[in-house]
Order: structure tokens, then C-alpha cells, then sequence
């Protein structure tokens, strides 16, 4: 059985090799996201300023707030859509996903499709 930091260190290797191939520039900033045990983060970064331009939670106050009693794929899916939402109002349309060695299933997938269903492109 994989111990908790094989299974961190395992992830953190995957995401490495992912961003060798995947950084975001100005034209189209990386959407990046983290998944803890219970929360979603995902904030949209300019690699080549290094700053991050948006961001959302499930720990801001407006997304807690629309979540209680809800499932954890549909948090994603409310934090898909608020960063989608909060990036088009800064004139950000396309980015970069970058699922940082996470598998592109369940409460990822959901943020994908959410940032998606906002009209935020890939």
C-alpha cells in the first residue's frame, strides 16, 4: 500500500513533467488547480511575469456560501465557473489547463467543464 507522501510525491513528480510542456504566457495564462481533501483552489497565472492574475476558492465567502450540503464535484464546478467568471471581466477568454499531476477525472474534470460552461476557452 502507498504511503500519504508516496502517493504526494508521486503526484508532485507528475505535475513536473506536466509543466516541462505546459506554461502559461500572456496571450493565454495558465489555469492552474489544487485539490485538498476538502476544498478546490484554481487561480489563473502569468508564467512569464510570475503573477497571478485570478483566483477562486471554495473557501471564498460568495462559493461557501451557494455550497452547503453539496457535493465536492459540484464545488468544482461552482469554482470553474466563478474563476471563468472572474476572468473574463479582466479580459482573460483562453488559457492553459494545467491539472498539476492530478487525474483528469471527478472534481477536476468538474472544474474544467464549469470554467468551460462560462465561456472560458482551452
Amino acid at each position: 500500500m502507498l504511503k500519504k507522501h508516496d502517493r504526494k510525491m508521486l503526484r508532485q513528480r507528475r505535475h513536473r513533467r506536466i509543466r516541462r510542456e505546459v506554461a502559461g504566457g500572456g496571450e493565454r495564462p495558465r489555469l492552474s488547480v489544487f485539490r485538498s481533501l476538502n476544498h478546490m483552489y484554481a487561480q489563473i497565472v502569468d508564467d512569464a511575469k510570475g503573477v497571478t492574475l485570478v483566483a477562486a476558492s471554495t473557501r471564498d465567502p460568495e462559493i461557501r456560501e451557494a455550497l452547503k450540503g453539496r457535493k465536492k464535484t459540484e464545488a468544482g464546478a461552482a469554482v470553474g465557473e466563478a474563476i471563468a467568471k472572474r476572468a473574463l471581466a479582466k479580459g482573460i477568454n483562453r488559457v492553459v489547463f494545467d491539472r498539476a499531476g492530478y487525474l483528469y477525472h471527478g472534481r477536476v474534470k468538474a472544474l474544467a467543464d464549469g470554467a468551460r460552461k462560462a465561456g472560458l476557452q482551452f
